[in-house]
């Protein structure tokens, strides 16, 4: 049962988190309007990172790590996507630094892990 609702969870999450990334329309045609769209593709990409993370919890030492990078991943994908195109101030571009750094630095312990 318990991996039933793990399963179901975590692709409701993930499915759910990149509806708005994918198609804003028609989840704002389900949802209801919208103002922040940055906000709402930003959340959607934090839910589908705890999904995935849920769907690999059978690997245990592996699931903090994958939320790691799936959630620096998404806030740098929303930072620098969105302060480009003038929707959110540049300052959102000093966030996207720090978490390209979290990146570079998650990928450098993994890899210091496996030697």
């Amino acid at each position: 049962m318990r991996k039933f609702v793990f399963l179901s969870q975590g692709i409701y999450y993930l499915l759910t988190g990149i509806w708005p990334v994918v198609h804003i329309s028609s989840f704002m045609l389900i949802t209801g309007p919208k103002t922040d769209l940055w906000l709402v593709k930003m959340v959607g990409l934090l839910a589908a990172s705890v999904g995935i993370t849920i769907l690999v919890m059978r690997r245990v030492k592996t699931q903090f790590t994958i939320l790691n990078y799936t959630t620096a991943i998404s806030f740098l994908i929303i930072d620098v996507y969105y302060s480009m195109t003038g929707i959110i101030s540049n300052i959102y571009l000093a966030d996207a630094v720090l978490q390209l750094l979290f990146i570079v630095l998650l990928a450098f312990a993994d890899r210091k892990k496996e030697q």
